[in-house]
């Protein structure tokens, strides 16, 4: 049975005090709702007090990055045993800013998803086609490539802890939104390619919508066959708004 999951991912905002009254007003928002996981991805400087804030609540914790390496000289870095350690759940990985403005390639990507997994967390695996891909009728094979990449050499017993993010670059942060119908016609591509690599698993793993959805369009989206969550940018800042996608989720 697939989990519907919606993720926040706050990206470069909030500081700590910001993060922990955040938190504080939307374990209030979304108290008692079991129907759906809520996770909130917030930046490294946030995470221990985050955690602490959501003890015993609804809500967990992810990261927006790590590093592969539990340990060494990599100055600046954090490690999947560090979160691991403070009670992070749950890592954003691959997203479509890393790729772009970090230059991470799917093979890097692949070692990050493996250290996660390794340390006993959830990996959130990000995927997505820019706009020249879309309109040179790429979108499914771009989409294929990150998969198989971010995804090569993992078990189906693995699979069952990862989530993967269906994000359209060319809908982030832009306004513009998939139709249900178009972001459905994609994420069952998606999973024919989960499932070509994990049977079964492939079927019941979660996959997340993440390009601009909002309160007004996210029943429509989550409606959707193989649409099971969403992982939330702007709209995950503030608690109504995305304590509002959450109950869409139900």
């Amino acid at each position: 049975m697939r989990r519907t999951v919606i993720a926040g991912n706050w990206k470069m905002n909030k500081t700590n005090q910001e993060a922990v009254e955040m938190l504080h007003q939307l374990k209030e928002e979304v108290a008692g709702i079991s129907e759906v996981d809520i996770v909130i991805g917030a930046p490294f400087t946030c995470l221990s007090d985050a955690v602490k804030e959501t003890v015993g609540s609804n809500i967990k914790i992810a990261a927006e990055n790590v590093y592969p390496k539990s340990s060494g000289a990599y100055t600046g870095e954090i490690s999947p045993k560090m979160l691991k350690a403070i009670g992070v759940e749950y890592v954003i990985l691959g997203h479509s800013e890393r790729r772009e403005y970090f230059q991470e390639s799917d093979e890097f990507i692949n070692e990050k998803v493996k250290a996660v997994l390794a340390e006993g967390m959830t990996a959130i695996l990000c995927i997505g086609e820019k706009l020249e891909d879309r309109e040179a009728g790429k979108t499914n094979m771009v989409n294929e490539t990150q998969l198989r990449g971010g995804l090569a050499g993992i078990t189906k017993e693995e699979a069952a802890n990862i989530i993967v993010a269906y994000e359209p670059v060319w809908a982030i942060g832009t306004g513009k939104t998939a139709t249900p119908e178009l972001a459905q016609e994609t994420h069952a591509e998606i999973r024919k390619v989960l499932v070509s690599l994990f049977d079964k698993v492939g079927e019941e793993m979660t996959i997340q919508y993440g390009g601009s959805m909002k309160p007004e369009n996210a029943a429509e989206l989550l409606a959707q066959k193989d649409i099971d969550g969403g992982l939330i940018g702007g709209a995950s800042l503030e608690a109504k708004s995305f304590a509002a996608i959450v109950k869409a989720g139900r």
